[in-house]
């Protein structure tokens, strides 16, 4: 679940990884969504985990922030089974 912010307006998840290769696969997915939607969040990794934050338009989520944060998720849940 992303946990919703204000000030500024935003979502933010932590994503949990056993090894790093499985980090680096994640990254390239997201990277190719970004450029996909011209939806660009603030992303921080390191080992075990990837942060993301998507600041967003408005108070609320758009459409298209909802569908992005879903793919991602989807992303992770593929990764996660391999």
């Amino acid at each position: 679940m992303w946990n919703k912010r204000e000030s500024p307006p935003r979502v933010e998840k932590r994503f949990e990884f056993e090894e790093y290769s499985k980090i680096s696969k994640f990254m390239k997915m997201i990277d190719e969504l970004c450029k996909e939607k011209n939806i660009f969040p603030n992303i921080s990794f390191g080992n075990t985990f990837v942060s993301i934050t998507i600041f967003l338009n408005s108070e609320k989520l758009t459409s298209s922030e909802k569908d992005f944060s879903n793919q991602i998720d989807s992303f992770y849940s593929k990764i996660k089974i391999n």
